[in-house]
């Protein structure tokens, strides 16, 4: 049975680019379009592995972490950060608010998908 990946971006165009990277190497996705649908959707099902952009209308992707980190059945799941922002101190928000990984945009489909293989690992 192929993983369960959720993305979520607001941007349409990443949304579809990250989808179509992922679909094409066997990965069942789900996307949102924001934190608060990606909540939404992690209480209604479990995935292996969720990638998240940071800044977003209605729920950003440090708040979503945290969200999802307090949720016994998201303990362990791989929760990866995509998004344009570099800096260490943005970096390091994101490791204590429980997120896995940092990837930068403009992101490369190769190097995604050997994160994600190995995250899932």
């Amino acid at each position: 049975m192929s993983k369960k990946l959720l993305v979520v971006d607001d941007s349409p165009s990443v949304r579809q680019m990250v989808e179509m990277t992922l679909k094409g190497a066997g990965y069942a996705v789900k996307t949102a379009n924001d934190g608060q649908a990606a909540l939404s959707l992690c209480k209604t099902e479990i995935f292996d592995f969720v990638l998240t952009d940071q800044n977003m209308p209605n729920m950003d992707g440090l708040t979503l972490i945290k969200s999802l980190r307090a949720m016994p059945s998201y303990a362990r799941v791989p929760l990866i950060v995509l998004t344009t922002e570099a800096g260490e101190t943005m970096k390091q928000k994101g490791k204590a608010a429980g997120a896995t990984g940092w990837m930068v945009k403009p992101f490369d489909p190769k190097k995604l998908l050997e994160v994600v293989a190995k995250v899932l690992r």
